[in-house]
């Protein structure tokens, strides 16, 4: 199973914020539509950083809420890691596992093309493990 696949499934939509926006209104984003990141692109889609919940609490910690009044670029983290459509499923896992975060930009042609969620992963595993448990049942009944 690869990215193209789950994007195929899920859709290409992804939620955004440019990196100028205050704090506050990517705040009222993740919330508005039940998302744990927002991609941060430029003009042109493409991708300069990530903004996670986790970003957040780190800088509200830290700060308190005058941090709401930052710009994104100031909280978000800056260094993205990515993935295209040929990536595996085993190898995002291993992405996220290894990064210790739960979502994954996918960039096509330098732009952005879709994300993927640890939740996509664990849906998809969890569709693979059914369908073996079914082929094994329906060869031993035929067996």
């Amino acid at each position: 199973m690869t990215v193209k696949a789950i994007l195929e499934a899920k859709g290409h939509n992804v939620f955004t914020a440019g990196p100028n926006e205050k704090l506050a209104d990517a705040i009222k984003l993740l919330a508005e539509h039940r998302v744990g990141a927002l991609v941060i692109t430029n003009g042109d889609q493409q991708i300069v950083g990530i903004l996670s919940e986790r970003d957040i609490v780190r800088v509200l910690a830290r700060e308190g809420a005058a941090a709401l009044d930052q710009a994104v670029r100031m909280v978000m983290t800056p260094k993205v890691n990515i993935c295209n459509e040929n990536h595996t499923v085993h190898e995002i896992m291993e992405i996220m596992t290894k990064g210790r975060f739960r979502h994954l930009p996918v960039e096509k042609d330098g732009r952005l093309d879709g994300i993927v969620s640890i939740g996509d992963v664990v849906k998809r595993r969890i569709e693979d493990a059914e369908r073996e448990a079914e082929e094994i049942k329906a060869y031993i009944a035929t067996a």
